[in-house]
């Protein structure tokens, strides 16, 4: 049993120096071990206590995904403070506006933002994190007691004009996910051996709770990689599925979407289109064993390890996760919104329902209201909004109104309807 999300960077430490994370710097590959990461969060929360920042000061996080700032954010667990994680390309307008709430004591940016921060707070650019803790010793000690109603993170979401809004999210919120997640997986770890490593090519920022869980949590109950890509092309971005033998994307459905216009361009382009859509037709019935020969060329081009998709974050494309169901390729659809730390419902890979964002997370109760837009309760909707003692849009009765509208089922698959 977990009571925080501390559990999880000790389990780093006890995975040693199998890979954790990959990125590619120039032509070189860099690979980060589990039990490396571990050491460097501990070594940054220990920097966090000689600044003098403790538990509830926040930390503003603005870069791109990488070992680096999975340091920088478990440091932040370790040590109680709250990690306020920002899209690494968000405006600097956005990022002030965020400092002005949340006061922090320290930024961690990338090398091209933070001018908009240097009078508000210390600012530690992320390429000299290793330098700076490198002096403190890497052994795991606690700092403190850590709460699972404390406030580990706040996300903030906005449009261009409005004021931001930071969502809090718990080590409880989090965990009733995370937990229910590790409960699903366990029965299927003795088949991981067959497979590993599973490599997840994750291309959802960790400014969204979203990425975190498929990018921090959820390979690392899998002894999994995560590799990191930063070109968005989807040329580039099958090129580093097939180079790197990614088994499963993480994206938003726009990069499912395009990388399907991807595959119909080049059809278009050797004269094929016609013939390949009177494929896509013919396998409406197939078994997915006969996709995967029908369109054995197209899984060539992938890479023969890649089989999955997990799409989340945005609304979800029906006729593109049918093209790609099509092809013989699984599409796992999750719903969810921050303030249920990103997940509602979730497809089981294994018993995909078409067309559907699954069942409701154990733990969780979902339910429609009568103009359809779908409710949920459980641990893992948020407390509330930073500084606004209104708290999340609740009815009467504490029900989360999500402001989306569904339908459900008799066997209680959930359909996104707008």
């Amino acid at each position: 049993m977990r009571e925080t999300l501390v559990s999880f960077i000790e389990d780093y430490s006890c995975r040693g120096e199998e890979t954790a994370f990959v990125h590619r710097s120039g032509l070189r590959r860099v690979r980060t071990s589990y039990s490396r990461l571990a050491s460097r969060a501990f070594q940054f929360s220990r920097e966090l206590e000689e600044r003098g920042v403790g538990k509830n000061d926040r930390v503003l996080l603005q870069a791109d995904g990488g070992a680096g700032w999975a340091a920088v954010f478990f440091g932040c667990l370790v040590r109680g403070a709250i990690v306020a994680p920002l899209d690494a390309r968000g405006g600097s307008a956005f990022t002030a506006r965020v400092a002005d709430q949340i006061e922090p004591k320290l930024a961690v940016v990338d090398s091209a933002i933070g001018g908009a921060l240097a009078l508000r707070c210390p600012i530690l650019r992320l390429e000299d994190l290793e330098r700076a803790i490198q002096r403190h010793p890497c052994e795991g000690r606690p700092d403190g007691r850590v709460d699972p109603d404390d406030t580990f993170e706040i996300v903030f979401t906005s449009g261009t004009t409005a004021e931001p809004r930071g969502v809090r999210i718990t080590h409880r919120n989090l965990l009733a996910n995370l937990s229910a997640l590790e409960r699903e997986i366990a029965p299927y770890l003795k088949y991981e051996r067959f497979v590993h490593p599973l490599r997840f090519l994750n291309l959802v920022p960790p400014s969204h709770v979203f990425g975190q869980i498929m990018g921090m949590f959820v390979p690392q109950m899998l002894g999994g990689e995560v590799h990191f890509q930063e070109s968005l092309g989807p040329s580039r971005v099958i090129d580093a599925i097939k180079r790197e033998r990614i088994s499963v994307l993480v994206a938003v459905p726009r990069m499912l979407a395009m990388l399907r216009e991807k595959i119909e361009r080049d059809c278009v382009s050797r004269g094929a289109l016609d013939g390949f859509r009177r494929s896509l037709a013919a396998s409406r019935c197939d078994h997915p064993l006969r996709r995967w020969w029908r369109f054995r060329t197209i899984h060539s081009r992938f890479g023969w390890k890649f089989w999955a998709f997990i799409s989340g974050v945005a609304a979800p494309d029906s006729e593109t996760e049918e093209f790609w169901s099509r092809l013989g390729f699984a599409v796992i659809q999750g719903y969810g919104m921050t303030e249920t730390a990103s997940l509602v419902s979730v497809n089981h890979p294994f018993r995909i329902v078409r067309g559907s964002i699954g069942k409701a997370m154990p733990g969780q109760t979902v339910r429609l209201a009568a103009d359809g837009e779908i409710l949920v309760r459980g641990d893992n909707v948020s407390p509330g909004y930073w500084n606004d003692a209104t708290g999340a849009a609740k009815t009467s009765d504490g029900w989360l109104r999500t402001g989306d509208v569904g339908e459900m089922d008799g066997e209680g698959n959930l359909y996104f309807k707008g």
